[in-house]
């Protein structure tokens, strides 16, 4: 039986064919989802002509969508790229793998499954903290192979919801102000990571998920089965019960993240300079 743990969402029906699904792209989630997707495409500058994008899908509900809005997206002539989508098998569970393949096939996604060991070895070599060396292995292999396959940009399915999210994490665990940005290098310099999604709300993701009847993977980890991490929980908690009775309250915080006002803050840095508020009582 296939790993539906991890938040699963029951979809409403059967799976729907793969025309009607494609078609709700264009249609009933045209405003919601797809004219989000293209709005930052446009105002972020993610997609240039002659781009070889590989998309990391990893069977959950927003990488499948991430890849159908790729392939809508390629049908327009404004833009001149290339597109393959490819995942990172790190020791799925058989059922589980076979399902995932299920899915590729009936959304029509032709994508490379990229077979590791990555759970195995993180759990023999980090046996009670494992995510963090699990999660350190998958972006390094993954960078590594498509590199060698001569992309130059990634995609990855993180949303509005992440954004959001990852910004509270930081600024109530970490002691810092920062966020997911839409375009950045990859660690090893050598990808340019991009987040199409950044302006699409999960709720809407999740919407389009269950009216078209797709049974998404959730972690798949044997390990983590069940689990959320306990921080993020809390802040997506915390946020829902503040959104009910402050409508727009997660746009506010997104936004905020555009008006950093540099002259109100008792420090910040950036790769080359470090400033702190008592360098200008110096002065």
């Amino acid at each position: 039986m296939v790993n539906l743990s991890c938040n699963a969402i029951i979809p409403d029906g059967p799976l729907k064919p793969v025309e009607e699904i494609e078609e709700s792209v264009r249609t009933t989630f045209r405003k919601d989802i797809y004219i989000k997707f293209l709005g930052a495409i446009l105002e972020y500058g993610l997609i240039s002509n002659g781009d070889k994008i590989a998309i990391a899908v990893s069977g959950g509900k927003d990488s499948l969508l991430l890849v159908k809005l790729f392939q809508e997206l390629k049908k327009d002539k404004r833009f001149n790229f290339e597109f393959k989508a490819i995942s990172l098998n790190p020791g799925f569970r058989e059922e589980d793998l076979e399902h995932f393949k299920f899915n590729l096939k009936e959304l029509n996604i032709d994508c490379e499954i990229i077979d590791t060991n990555i759970w195995k070895v993180a759990n023999e070599m980090a046996n009670e903290y494992p995510c963090f060396l699990c999660a350190k292995m998958r972006r390094g292999i993954l960078y590594k192979n498509i590199e060698k396959m001569g992309y130059n940009k990634l995609a990855l399915g993180h949303h509005f919801d992440d954004v959001i999210e990852t910004t509270l994490i930081n600024l109530f665990y970490g002691g810092t102000l920062k966020t997911m940005l839409p375009k950045m290098p990859s660690t090893s310099g050598n990808l340019t990571l991009i987040r199409p999604m950044v302006n699409v709300q999960e709720e809407d993701i999740i919407k389009f998920t269950k009216k078209n009847g797709i049974r998404a993977m959730n972690c798949g980890c044997v390990i983590e089965a069940g689990k959320t991490s306990s921080k993020r929980k809390e802040i997506k908690d915390m946020l829902e019960n503040l959104e009910k009775n402050n409508p727009g309250l997660k746009q506010k915080v997104f936004k905020s993240m555009e008006n950093i006002n540099l002259d109100y803050v008792y420090g910040y840095k950036t790769k080359t300079e470090k400033f702190h508020i008592r360098e200008n009582n110096k002065k």
